[in-house]
């Protein structure tokens, strides 16, 4: 399928050079401009700018402002290219949580390819800064242990190195807070697919969310009482409960296959939460299955069907489905509620 509205059918290689070249520092933020997006995207600047107004919902001041006159002008003159000149509006400028965004909206083959090559263009780069950014700074930390070792060194001059090492570090974690987090991606990746298994995302009703979100999420929603059946379980899979609010009864069937959960692991769990109401219980050997039951006997009943166990949340693809019919499994909880404790390794 073509995109509709695109205006050339010719692919803009995307790659690290003109990525930088198209990346601009205004009001403190790296940001793209819209009318050379609207190139990588194969779309005239007038229909670029129609598909955002049309879901302009999704993109707050943090994701797309305009540019000043005084501010187009100033990049106009940094700029030097001839290929900006005879606009009459200012153009808008997308930070990079707003391109995240554009990928939610622009439709298409060609968009959904050039989203995929934008993600995998930012990666490199930030691998690239993290790895290149934070070597000079280990290296002036062991000149600087070096130096408090030596009697030579004044007070002074120490202090000062460490000034130094302070701000460069300073400069790598603020690179850092402008990366986009996983869990900032749930929405993206909905229009295209994700090609590594070991990229951290689930499928939750058929979207993509990093998994440890999605368990987040589902837990989340519980006003009274969760219950997890799995067979296999792990300090993980206590940890993600914490997501669940004060105050919800939870409970835990399973008969800790594998390596499994440990008596020491989960006495540190119970130490470090001790206000959460969770009880360990045996699911009796017949389930295969992995299920999640929110509010079990309310008109919030909500029933999950998991793909794999919430142990291995984000190493492996895997789907996690709301099944709408719930009067079916009442069978199934009336069963486990005779089961014993569960003892632990």
């Amino acid at each position: 399928m073509k995109n509709e509205i695109a205006i050339t059918n010719d692919i803009f290689i995307i790659n690290e050079d003109t990525i930088r070249e198209r990346t601009y520092l205004i009001r403190g933020k790296k940001v793209m401009l819209d009318f050379e997006l609207a190139e990588i995207y194969g779309y005239s600047t007038k229909r670029f700018n129609e598909q955002v107004n049309n879901n302009i919902e999704r993109f707050d001041d943090d994701f797309r402002f305009r540019l000043t006159k005084e501010e187009f002008m100033d990049l106009r003159s940094k700029k030097s290219t001839s290929s900006w000149g005879g606009r009459r509006y200012c153009p808008y400028a997308f930070t990079e949580q707003g391109v995240y965004m554009l990928m939610t909206v622009l439709k298409g083959d060609l968009a959904a390819e050039q989203s995929k090559a934008l993600i995998r263009t930012f990666k490199k780069m930030k691998d690239y800064i993290i790895a290149n950014d934070m070597l000079p700074a280990n290296r002036e930390m062991l000149k600087l242990s070096m130096q408090v070792s030596d009697a030579n060194k004044s007070i002074i001059e120490i202090k000062h190195n460490l000034s130094i090492v302070e701000d460069n570090m300073a400069t790598v974690m603020g690179e850092l807070s402008d990366v986009v987090r996983k869990s900032e991606l749930a929405d993206i990746f909905s229009n295209f697919g994700v090609e590594s298994s070991d990229s951290g995302y689930l499928f939750l009703n058929g979207q993509i969310f990093d998994a440890d979100v999605a368990y987040g999420d589902i837990y989340s929603k519980a006003d009274e009482s969760i219950y997890v059946i799995d067979n296999y379980i792990g300090s993980k899979s206590l940890q993600l409960l914490t997501h669940a609010k004060a105050g919800v009864e939870i409970k835990v069937y399973s008969d800790n296959l594998g390596k499994g959960l440990t008596v020491a692991e989960y006495t540190d769990f119970r130490k470090q939460y001790s206000g959460m109401k969770i009880e360990l219980y045996e699911s009796g050997g017949i389930f295969h299955d992995r299920y999640i039951i929110l509010d079990y006997g309310t008109d919030k009943e909500k029933v999950y069907l998991c793909g794999s166990s919430s142990k291995d949340s984000g190493s492996r693809a895997t789907t996690i489905l709301e099944d709408s019919d719930t009067i079916k499994y009442k069978a199934l909880v009336d069963q486990l509620s005779a089961n014993n404790k569960l003892k632990l390794k």
